[in-house]
């Protein structure tokens, strides 16, 4: 998801019995209103976030403001949380960065295109030199039409 999707997400558009999750206004058209599948890490991360919020209702924010603990108001800004994260992880990387990097996470092991781009709402996506020559390899052998050229 977009940081401002996350950002902005609320318990209604959280399924946790069908693992799913809906995606509100996107920056694309392709993603408003996409249902997302998530993981069974996921899942249990937000099962556990939901456990400390037992008064939780629909319209309230997953992620509310911090200063006030204010559930019908969305966090403002995550770059404090986000730079600390950072640190103890021991790596560098924008916000963003993570969005592209379960693309590629995806794409990579072979999860077709067509369902990355469903997932993701968009059409991008960082592939491997692995499979960039896997992708080339494939075209050995193949008849080209028109000119019976192998490759």
């Amino acid at each position: 998801m977009r940081y401002s999707e996350l950002r902005l997400l609320r318990w209604g558009q959280v399924d946790l019995n069908s693992c799913t999750l809906a995606v509100g206004h996107s920056k694309t058209e392709s993603g408003t209103g996409g249902l997302l599948p998530l993981n069974d890490r996921a899942v249990a991360i937000l099962g556990f976030w939901a456990s400390l919020f037992p008064l939780r209702e629909p319209g309230h924010f997953v992620f509310p403001a911090e200063r006030y603990s204010d559930p019908t108001r969305p966090i403002g800004r995550w770059k404090e949380a986000w730079e600390s994260a950072k640190i103890r992880a021991g790596v560098s990387c924008r916000f963003h960065d993570l969005r592209h990097t379960g693309c590629t996470r995806m794409l990579e092991p072979g999860v077709p295109f067509s369902v990355v781009a469903t997932i993701m709402g968009c059409r991008y996506g960082h592939i491997g030199q692995t499979a960039q020559r896997q992708a080339v390899n494939a075209l050995r052998g193949a008849d080209f039409e028109g000119d019976g050229a192998q490759n």
